[in-house]
């Protein structure tokens, strides 16, 4: 059994005690990361507690081989695309693609992500095409968060109102 689905089986139940999803476990060198998800965002008081079971049941049964640093966070607003699920998750958002080197077209797509199947993806682009692209031929995807519109400057300055005015100060 690979290190990834060992330790995805010994971590789901903590994950599900906490009333929260295990969205992934990534295994990259020497770090391990836990991925949890509920609706409305998970604080860090939970992950805080959720680190602690999941490093003592990771130390329990040891199911990664040599030192790792283990992190345990929520999969953010720009949340990574891996799975068939995550991507069916993220129907009609926004999202962003890598493709491999040796795939034909932009390596880099941006756009709406329009189907899913098991075999691929499409993803409606900017300029109003829509791109298929197999499993298989993605390096990395994730959801796009756009921020909005900075604020405008007012071109007042406020005043603190701890301090009288210049006006207010010359009356007697």
């Amino acid at each position: 059994m690979a290190v990834v689905d060992r330790v995805r089986e010994l971590v789901a139940p903590l994950v599900a005690a906490e009333d929260a999803e295990l969205y992934d476990v990534e295994h990259n060198g020497g770090v391990v990361r836990v991925l949890v998800d509920r609706a409305g965002g998970v604080d860090l008081d939970t992950l805080a507690r959720l680190t602690r079971l999941i490093g003592r049941t990771l130390d329990d049964h040891d199911p990664v081989p040599g030192r790792y640093t283990l992190e345990v966070s929520s999969p953010g607003l720009e949340r990574p695309l891996r799975t068939v699920e995550h991507f069916r998750s993220a129907l009609d958002t926004e999202i962003r693609v890598k493709t491999r080197p040796h795939v034909e077209g932009d390596r880099r797509v941006r756009g709406v992500l329009v189907a899913v199947d098991d075999d691929g993806i499409e993803v409606r682009t900017d300029d109003g095409g829509v791109r298929r692209i197999a499993h298989d031929d993605i390096a990395r995807a994730r959801t796009v968060f756009e921020w909005g519109p900075p604020p405008r400057p007012s071109g007042r300055r406020s005043r603190s109102t701890d301090r009288p005015s210049k006006k207010e100060a010359s009356t007697p």
